[in-house]
């Protein structure tokens, strides 16, 4: 009797041993990975160094190669297994003295908040003066006719769709006046072109962003106005219809400028050779900090690299955090980087990009996956939902990862909520203090969950 006891209790206790050497399911990785960002989490002081220590940070800018520098020491102190730098030329243009802009109606002069638009010529020295035609769209401006745009100033002024509950689709629904309105308003005989700025709420603060002149159309200058200076300007039009604008800007375009995307690796343990990406974009427009668009982004990436390495989590796959350089104004960083993917024969698997701001976590969008993809990927739901990681289904992936897709790569968007990003969005107000560190934190636990998931599983 004796013997049968000791025999069932060394079974026991090697039963109890094995279980306790068994590795750690899914579900508990995953509450390490938001325990550890949450309670020890760095990417929020990163965020203050990059915003506060380097500030807006634009393509061929110094501060721009000031960002390289920070980005390739931090990743380098991650224990990284490989940092390194890929060249790459970027635009350079530079927005110069402020801005200066005003409505004159009779002899009624109110200043207004604008910004020239990122890749505008300058206005000429005493800047430019002439009556506004105001309208809503293309259409409308080529039913005018050229009689009566020519010498005038046209001002568009389409909000975004405030009914449309994803703010990007309201956003890329106003889109085409920022980026071509001064080749359809040059078309027509006008000498200046000014926006209402791409935003979601009415504020004094111009949004800018990028533009791009066409071919064989005469150049004229760009700028966006405030929401709140488009309103008051709308207004004063149809009590006025002879109101005047001035504005006066003095950016410049030079030759292109040598830059640098910044990679770090962690080497897969069993197919080092199948790539999967994470990254955002490291430059910014240079009226702000780039807090939101894309210093998270940046941040987020570097920590889903240090929760791997502090952990001890060992990768199948090589992941890759990838510090894109010239999002804003050329994507030539996500280009040189899919062009030399394919030229060293590399394989990239997934992508994912952070560069939808840093706030609340509701899931993640995907492109280019198959439907099996899909389904396996949806099926990670019950790991992720306790984290508010709901949505899981077909989306954009990034502009930056864009250029991997005619490899055959999964391209992933990371999906924070979006109500609130647009008020910041290359606006002035874009800032670490309107980061919220909870969210920021949440948000490099949920991409570190996927890339964990999809490396094992996909």
């Amino acid at each position: 009797m004796m013997k049968k006891l000791t025999t069932s209790l060394v079974c026991c206790l090697l039963s109890g041993s094995l279980f306790a050497q068994q590795a750690p399911t899914d579900s508990t990785i995953i509450k390490q990975f938001f325990d550890m960002s949450l309670d020890k989490g760095q990417s929020y002081q990163w965020l203050r160094e990059l915003t506060k220590n380097v500030g807006g940070r634009l393509a061929g800018s110094a501060n721009a190669a000031k960002a390289v520098q920070w980005g390739k020491a931090l990743l380098e102190q991650q224990g990284a297994d490989k940092v390194f730098l890929q060249d790459v030329m970027v635009p350079h243009w530079e927005r110069g003295a402020k801005e200066q802009a005003y409505i004159l109606n009779g002899k009624q002069k109110i200043v207004v908040p604008l910004l020239a638009l990122g890749g505008s010529i300058a206005t000429p020295k005493k800047g430019i003066q002439a009556e506004v035609i105001e309208v809503k769209n293309f259409q409308e401006l080529r039913a005018l006719g050229k009689e009566k745009c020519e010498g005038k100033i046209i001002f568009f002024n389409r909000p975004m769709d405030a009914t449309k509950i994803n703010t990007f689709e309201a956003y890329g629904g106003a889109g085409d006046q920022r980026r071509s309105g001064a080749n359809e308003a040059s078309k027509l005989g006008a000498i200046g072109c000014i926006i209402r700025s791409l935003s979601s709420t009415l504020n004094d603060y111009p949004h800018t962003g990028s533009m791009v002149y066409a071919t064989g159309v005469p150049l004229i200058p760009a700028g966006a106005i405030s929401t709140n200076a488009a309103e008051l300007l709308s207004k004063t039009l149809k009590e006025n219809p002879k109101t005047q604008f001035f504005f006066k800007q003095n950016c410049q375009t030079f030759d292109d400028a040598p830059s640098h995307n910044v990679v770090a690796e962690l080497k897969g343990s069993e197919k080092p050779e199948e790539i999967i990406v994470v990254g955002g974009h490291l430059d910014s427009w240079d009226v702000a900090e780039g807090a939101h668009d894309d210093g998270t982004g940046i941040v987020q990436s570097i920590e889903v690299l240090r929760l791997f390495k502090t952990l001890g989590i060992k990768p199948k796959r090589t992941i890759r955090v990838v510090l894109f350089m010239n999002e804003e104004n050329g994507n030539r960083g996500g280009i040189k980087y899919a062009e030399l993917a394919k030229q060293n024969g590399e394989k990239h698997v997934f992508a994912l990009e952070s560069d939808n701001g840093g706030f609340t976590p509701r899931g993640f969008g995907l492109q280019g996956a198959s439907a099996e993809t899909l389904a396996k990927v949806q099926g990670f739901k019950p790991l992720l939902s306790p984290y508010g990681l709901h949505e899981i289904e077909k989306g954009g992936g990034g502009v930056d990862i864009g250029p991997l897709a005619p490899q055959g790569t999964v391209l992933v968007g990371f999906k924070p909520d979006s109500q609130r990003y647009f008020e910041y969005h290359h606006a002035a107000n874009d800032v670490f203090e309107n980061v919220n560190q909870r969210e920021l934190e949440m948000g490099a636990a949920s991409m570190a969950s996927l890339i964990y998931l999809l490396d094992k599983y996909l």
